[in-house]
């Protein structure tokens, strides 16, 4: 055992996020730890990582007793940890990324100075053992999210060659790109290095992974073989009941037809250069439209126009069948429009406010600096969305910072619908959220569509948006492909994804 961990306590405000947990991981394995969102998967990382204190119990590696302080510390111990959200500098080059605060300097030259040369070959040699080929003298901020990843596992592993630590490396990457980077692990895998793995999306569990530990409620529910636990057991034992993924979604249906509405929201050839072109769209009241696509292919870049994030130059946005022009998100917010951006830790929350803050932004913000909210409506409206959502805390009044990302997710979709939207833009709302957190979101925005409420719902798995959307728009090569009906299979969607070049036109709203 490489190391293990045994009785692990660790409370916020009283509340324990993790309560007696044991943990074990082998040399020359890849480890899931799985749960549900507040299951204690970010707590326990961060006790084992030096980010949190160990405040009962006991860790020991390579069968000698420690206690890290901080993540600094864990790195000299042998622990490093690549999060969801590259930790980077993206001002410096990829070699200066991999080796800040360690470059090898010059020996014979008088005053001395960074060895630029041997810094840069390092670089390559780590990135080789890894299979990318990229200059290293490049900024970082210039390769895609991808690369960024890749870049921070070879830091990780030229800091510690014993446990690296993944914390949802995948949730950014395309089907292609998490082919690379499971290669690489089962490469650092096969030379004995241990590797935690932590992700919510269940099929990459059993690609990958050797060994599983699930918790539940902060305790441990039980550690199994991957092989000895079909993806149904795996659920069933996230959950605390007998379930499966197809069980999961049985109640979530597809909105209803709204063909007969006046659209909340049109789009006529809307585009701006570099970004996306050509796109009609039409969104009713009722309605959950469907926006599918790869990485890259413009989804994003439709949802940041449509909120006033960057302003088209062509075309026309249409609200309430009046022309609009969204500058800005005031302007958006002004006519009833809400927006939940995919980067929670960058575009949404502010991790030092506190839940109820963050949940009250942008009504606060839509009223003015001169009509506050009162205490009293402050306190109804962000307890009776909390109950909404299922957000999990020991208080509202604590930092959004310490919720888990699945959390931190519905406390930005609450934001949201503090101002009463009559649009609500989604932008891959269930990114990191685990299986029973996405049931619940899903079936909340059937019921946001069943009172009335319009939605564009932007998501980069398929499945996911063939059993809620009324219609899906695709798009292709920041172009609109076509669009298809509520009821369409995912062999159409993908149908319109790969399309030769010259078949994708903008298609019909």
């Amino acid at each position: 055992m490489l190391l293990q961990a045994r009785g692990i306590v660790h409370a916020y405000a009283g509340k324990r996020a993790l309560d007696g947990v044991d943990f074990t991981l082998r040399a020359g394995e890849v480890h899931a730890l799985m749960g549900q969102n507040g299951a204690g998967k970010s707590t326990l990382i961060k006790v084992l990582t030096g980010a949190a204190p160990l405040q009962a119990g006991q860790i020991s590696l390579a069968g000698r007793s420690i206690r890290p302080t901080s993540t600094q510390d864990a790195q000299r111990l042998g622990i490093s940890t690549v999060y969801q959200e590259v930790n980077l500098c993206g001002n410096l080059s990829v070699a200066e990324n991999i080796f800040a605060g360690r470059q090898p300097l010059r020996r014979w030259t008088r005053g001395g100075g960074i060895d630029w040369r041997g810094l840069n070959q390092r670089a390559r040699t780590l990135l080789a053992g890894l299979d990318v080929e990229v200059d290293v003298r490049r900024e970082l901020a210039s390769l895609p999210v991808a690369v960024q990843q890749m870049v921070a596992i070879a830091r990780a592993i030229d800091i510690s060659a014993r446990v690296l630590v993944l914390d949802e490396p995948t949730s950014s990457l395309d089907s292609d790109e998490v082919e690379k980077l499971f290669s690489a692990m089962k490469r650092l895998r096969d030379s004995g290095m241990a590797i935690l793995f932590v992700t919510h999306f269940l099929d990459q569990v059993y690609a990958v992974s050797d060994r599983i530990t699930v918790l539940r409620n902060g305790r441990l529910v039980g550690e199994y073989p991957a092989t000895a636990l079909d993806h149904a057991a795996l659920v069933a034992a996230m959950v605390g009941r007998n379930s499966s993924r197809e069980a999961a979604i049985a109640n979530v249906t597809p909105g209803a037809d709204t063909r007969d509405q006046p659209p909340v929201l049109s789009t006529r050839n809307l585009a701006r250069r570099g970004s996306v072109s050509s796109v009609n769209l039409e969104i009713r009241p009722g309605e959950i439209l469907g926006l599918a696509g790869l990485l890259g292919s413009g989804r994003t870049e439709v949802a940041r126009l449509l909120f006033g994030l960057d302003r088209a130059d062509a075309g026309e946005i249409r609200v309430s069948g009046q022309p609009v022009s969204l500058g800005d998100p005031a302007q958006a917010i002004a006519h009833h429009l809400a927006f939940c951006p995919e980067e929670r830790k960058t575009e949404g929350i502010v991790e030092d406010l506190s839940i109820r803050d963050n949940i009250v932004l942008t009504l606060q913000a839509r009223m003015g600096l001169w009509r506050k909210l009162k205490a009293s409506e402050r306190i109804e409206l962000t307890d009776r969305l909390a109950r909404l959502l299922d957000i999990r805390a020991a208080s509202l009044d604590v930092p959004i910072g310490e919720l888990s990302g699945g959390n931190q997710q519905k406390c930005l979709i609450a934001r949201a619908l503090a101002t009463n939207p009559r649009l609500l833009i989604l932008d891959e709302p269930t990114r990191g959220i685990d299986v029973a957190g996405k049931q619940e979101i899903m079936n909340q925005l059937t019921q946001l569509a069943a009172q009335g409420m319009a939605l564009l719902f932007i998501s980069a798995e398929v499945e996911e948006l063939l059993r809620v959307a009324t219609r899906i728009v695709v798009m292709r090569d920041r172009r609109q492909a076509g669009s298809l009906p509520g009821g369409s299979t995912e062999e159409q969607v993908y149908a319109l994804i790969a399309a030769p070049a010259e078949a994708v036109q903008a298609g019909a709203p």
